[in-house]
């Protein structure tokens, strides 16, 4: 809890701290993830764990001034699952959109594969590549606004 104490931030100094910093001032953040038995790899995990610095201490009780980051940032999460069934593990994204919203991200978005279990399976799925690529179009658009014209090679 010592990041809720005089400290503004995660109270860690390691690998992981200028990505946190990095957080504050990104736009939209992207993170990826395979799913591992039912919940998001123990990685995306660790790091998700480690934004709970970002709550203001009294995030709890003041439903108005939960986050120390600047609000209106986009929350994506890109996720494969071998099982191919898209009912099974649906409930990670709405869980952790609803714990990013707490965090200023005002938008998320969800890009995910279902049955992609072997290496290269995403590459080879009729249309991932192209859903990923739009994504990532509407983003740039959210971003840039509709006058926005992506830069030519």
């Amino acid at each position: 809890m010592a990041c809720k104490g005089r400290r503004e931030g995660c109270v860690l100094n390691d690998g992981l701290t200028p990505v946190l910093e990095a957080v504050r001032g990104c736009d939209v953040l992207v993170l990826a993830t395979p799913v591992y038995f039912g919940e998001v790899a123990s990685q995306t995990k660790g790091f998700i764990d480690r934004c709970y610095s970002f709550l203001t201490p009294d995030y709890a009780t003041d439903s108005t001034h939960r986050t120390r980051l600047t609000p209106g940032k986009t929350f994506c999460l890109v996720v494969t699952q071998g099982h191919p069934r898209a009912d099974c593990f649906a409930d990670i994204f709405p869980r952790y959109a609803h714990f990013f919203d707490w965090l200023g991200f005002s938008k998320a978005r969800l890009l995910r594969e279902c049955g992609v279990f072997a290496p290269g399976a995403v590459a080879r799925r009729q249309g991932a590549l192209e859903r990923a690529a739009a994504l990532g179009r509407d983003l740039a658009l959210d971003l840039g606004g509709p006058d926005w014209t992506p830069p030519r090679d």
